[in-house]
């Protein structure tokens, strides 16, 4: 699949156009979604139409940027005007949306062309609905693409679509990407607005981009945040080493491993081991934060229809509601104790580098947890303290992809894209 960058210039000099690149997805879905359960809804006439729009307009001129003509898959938590909202459950019909999600709309503003919507865990809660069944990973389609953005990684892993939206609330960005070898940003807390997309936890939550390279990942938030994103060709780096997030089972020990071999191909980088003591009980937090403020959330639907949960989904919320108040209000002091604690370190260094999941991609999506190897050892991290995060592929086990994380300063978006541009250069060559 080619990049963002790679088909604007095809565009630009008439070797290919939106029209080519939207049927050739389609065909694409038509191929392999019952392979991979990537997509709900390919939304195929309204995205025919829209690279219709894209290609007479850059006939005439009206050039609207790097996103013009782009295909951009979007997981069907996050409304899309026309198009039904299914969030991967049972509990309600789909919800045809009246109008776009911020972020929907400011990539309809740039150009961008909204190719359909992608499967998701249920409520983006941790679990696949027995009757949506879980996105199985284009690499090996017997093994998960993860959650809950999994239909959104195997969209962009599979070749369909250059770039998609996911939400991420305890990692579910960065780990579908890490399992399906791409590139997942979780951005700064509160960059993305979220108007329009169906809320998991308002303390954790955030939307990004998942996509193949750094670059796009840069081009896809500047759009959705609003903002530039002035990328610095960095020649140097310090790194500070998380090894609290490297797992320590033997039998995930290659993954550990596969990362190390990483740091050393970093070159004249300063690397270095940092640890925060606070970050062995962070999971936790995240846990008594996002448990009670999801249950409230489906207090409503829950009664409505609890039967048409998925168990796992159902029990996470029953679970939440027996949350004591003191529970959560410690959980939202240590909160800010631990971002401080973050903050603290990068007076030593400009990135904070871990293992993005300590395990390659397992057949099926593995349960919340806050143990010691769980899926979220590494990812959640960020979601409590806010920091913008990206997942990165640095190598391969048995032909399954190994990633890392880089974690940024809180606002510093463009300063992390630099510095995995500079990782990702390094690492590739």
């Amino acid at each position: 699949m080619k990049t963002i960058a790679q088909i604007g210039v095809e565009y630009r000099n008439g070797s290919l156009t939106p029209l080519q690149v939207v049927a050739d997805a389609h065909e694409r879905i038509v191929l392999r979604n019952g392979l991979l359960n990537a997509f709900a809804d390919s939304m195929y006439d309204a995205s025919t139409f829209a690279a219709q729009q894209a290609e007479r307009a850059l006939k005439r001129g009206d050039d609207l940027g790097p996103l013009h003509g782009i295909p951009i898959a979007i997981k069907d938590i996050i409304d899309v005007a026309g198009a039904p909202t299914a969030y991967g459950s049972k509990v309600e019909m789909p919800k045809v949306a009246q109008s776009d999600a911020t972020l929907v709309a400011r990539l309809r503003a740039a150009g961008a062309i909204i190719l359909g919507k992608t499967q998701c865990l249920e409520y983006a809660y941790g679990f696949a609905h027995p009757l949506v069944g879980q996105t199985n990973n284009p690499l090996d389609p017997a093994r998960t693409a993860g959650g809950s953005s999994g239909g959104s990684a195997a969209a962009v892993a599979d070749g369909i679509v250059p770039a998609a939206i996911g939400t991420d609330t305890g990692g579910s960005i960065r780990i579908p990407a890490a399992y399906c070898g791409i590139v997942g940003l979780k951005p700064s807390f509160g960059l993305v607005p979220l108007n329009g997309v169906f809320p998991l936890s308002q303390s954790l939550d955030h939307a990004g981009p998942i996509t193949r390279t750094v670059a796009d990942a840069a081009v896809v938030l500047a759009c959705i945040a609003g903002q530039g994103m002035p990328l610095q060709v960095l020649r140097t780096l310090r790194v500070g080493v998380l090894r609290q997030h490297f797992p320590i089972d033997r039998l995930n020990r290659r993954v550990a491993e596969v990362v190390e071999t990483a740091l050393a191909r970093l070159g004249s980088m300063t690397v270095r081991d940092v640890s925060i003591p606070a970050l062995d009980k962070v999971n936790s937090v995240l846990m008594d934060l996002l448990l009670p403020e999801a249950s409230l959330i489906h207090s409503g639907l829950a009664r409505h229809n609890s039967g048409g949960y998925a168990i796992g989904t159902l029990s996470q919320i029953r679970a939440g509601e027996c949350i004591l108040a003191t529970r959560y209000l410690a959980a939202r002091q240590q909160q800010a104790l631990i971002r401080a604690a973050v903050d603290a370190l990068f007076d030593q260094c400009d990135v904070l580098l871990s293992v993005a999941v300590p395990f390659t991609a397992p057949f099926e999506d593995p349960e919340i947890a806050n143990d010691s190897d769980s899926e979220i050892l590494a990812t959640g991290f960020s979601n409590v303290t806010g920091h913008p995060s990206i997942a990165l592929p640095c190598g391969m086990i048995d032909g399954l992809p190994v990633s890392l994380q880089l974690t940024g300063v809180l606002g510093g978006d463009a300063a992390l894209l630099s510095a995995a541009m500079l990782i990702e250069r390094t690492l590739a060559v």
